[in-house]
């Protein structure tokens, strides 16, 4: 016994040189029976690998996922944004305002088309009521004026569609908070008058540069009239210029009324004009928002039915952005390869209870189909009442002698030139200018929402 214990001690000794982390074993005690099997390692492989704490992990991980890495070393932080908070309205109305422009710009030409259709411009229209007259106008038009005639009063498109847009997306996001706070309220009449609503908004804020972009897209004069300093100045000035000018009386002496009533008629007296000049930036306003109530209360609650349909336990496999769908301010597995350190990873998510708010993204095309089929029913459900505004808004330049029509009168003669037929001269076109300019405008809001983490 004397010998083995000899034995086994030097062996301890030579092991403990090798391996100072290891936990020694005491002389007079034999060595676990577990470790007697299990053959002594190599003094060449124990002097790499001094000790067992400091084995290299880079090839053994080399197929162990990406999240088990490190994991104890990555914080994950999340910042909720608040729906009703300025962050978050900034941040939709950027988003609704970029989609503006581009599906603006993307229909253009078209747009500056159907407008000449609708309001009966004299050089266009015997073109009016077929798309080969569509194309036949584009022609023209190319011919008369290049591109900029196509894009003529774009500039003031432009500068109305961006708050327009924004206001539209804005005030829908914050009625559908208001209106339906949780899924239970999710139905079809809240979700029409939050985009009616939200249409009616946008429309009384931007209406005046609509009338200016519709008179310039209506002018076809040729390029030699002096407009002094543009197009766009020479509009705004004689929109509010024009005829019929109020005069204003009071009927009677005033020394008897009282200081308020005086002062009432010497404000309105003294600014009846500057009144009056005011509401010509406003002529077809009252038709435009009646028919914006079924076009705007349509196309958003089109828009979200096929969402619904799209999101649906049968065609979401189909329909549904990969879950990993790129977000710039997520970290990639590369850059958490790449690091090999402590990390951070930022994510931002809307505070909210409907979880209309946390649905992921769908699928390129099915998101242009939604937002297609969304301006189609919305235009086909307002479209005669876009023809009465338009015919209201150029009325100062068609009418005798500039004279303002009330509805009723340019419904009657509309109804005398063409029947009823001539409420939707032009819905061809319109078909194929708001099927893409939907689908634009759509799509461009929902990824840059996604991109802005909103």
């Amino acid at each position: 016994m004397s010998r083995n214990s000899h034995v086994n001690s030097s062996l301890d000794n030579s092991i403990a040189n090798q391996s100072p982390h290891r936990l020694l074993v005491h002389p007079s005690e034999p060595p676990p029976l577990p470790l007697l099997p299990i053959p002594a390692p190599k003094i060449s492989e124990m002097s790499n690998n001094s000790s067992t704490d400091n084995i290299p992990m880079t090839n053994t991980t080399s197929n162990i996922p990406d999240k088990d890495i490190n994991s104890d070393s990555i914080e994950t932080t999340t910042k909720q944004i608040d729906k009703r908070s300025l962050e978050y309205v900034v941040r939709s109305g950027v988003a609704g305002g970029i989609a503006g422009s581009a599906a603006k710009t993307l229909i253009a030409p078209l747009d500056r088309v159907k407008i000449l259709f609708q309001t009966s411009n004299p050089h266009y229209r015997h073109l009016a009521g077929s798309f080969k007259g569509m194309f036949s106008a584009i022609n023209l038009i190319y011919k008369s004026n290049g591109i900029k005639g196509l894009y003529q009063g774009h500039s003031a498109t432009l500068l109305r569609i961006f708050p327009y847009a924004a206001i539209k997306f804005v005030c829908y996001e914050q009625l559908r908070t208001v209106l339906i706070p949780r899924d239970e309220f999710e139905t079809a009449p809240r979700r029409l008058l939050a985009g009616s609503l939200a249409g009616v908004l946008s429309v009384f804020f931007t209406y005046p540069l609509d009338l200016i972009r519709v008179r310039l897209a209506f002018e076809t004069s040729n390029s030699h009239i002096n407009y002094g300093h543009g197009k766009f100045f020479h509009t705004l000035k004689t929109i509010y210029n024009e005829s019929p000018r109020y005069t204003f009386n009071t009927g009677g002496d005033l020394k008897n009324e009282s200081f308020i009533t005086k002062a009432m008629y010497n404000f309105t007296g003294k600014n009846v004009q500057l009144m009056q000049a005011f509401s010509n930036f406003y002529r077809g306003f009252l038709p435009t928002i009646m028919g914006m109530i079924p076009y705007a209360g349509v196309s958003f609650y089109t828009h979200d039915l096929f969402h619904d349909i799209f999101r649906s336990n049968y065609l979401s496999q189909y329909t549904i952005a990969d879950s990993d769908y790129p977000s710039p301010m997520l970290e990639t597995k590369e850059e958490h390869k790449s690091h090999k350190s402590h990390i951070h990873t930022g994510q931002v998510k809307t505070k909210s209870e409907s979880s209309f708010d946390k649905r992921k993204p769908l699928k390129t095309w099915a998101q242009l189909l939604a937002g297609g089929a969304a301006g189609m029913l919305a235009q086909a459900s307002a479209y005669p009442f876009e023809v009465i505004r338009r015919r209201m808004q150029v009325g100062a330049v068609t009418n005798s002698n500039g004279e303002f029509y009330s509805i009723s009168k340019t419904i009657s003669l509309i109804y005398l030139e063409k029947g009823l037929k001539g409420f939707y001269v032009g819905l061809g076109i319109g078909f194929i200018k708001v099927v893409p300019m939907f689908a634009c405008s759509f799509y461009v809001y929902e990824r840059i929402k996604h991109y802005l983490l909103v």
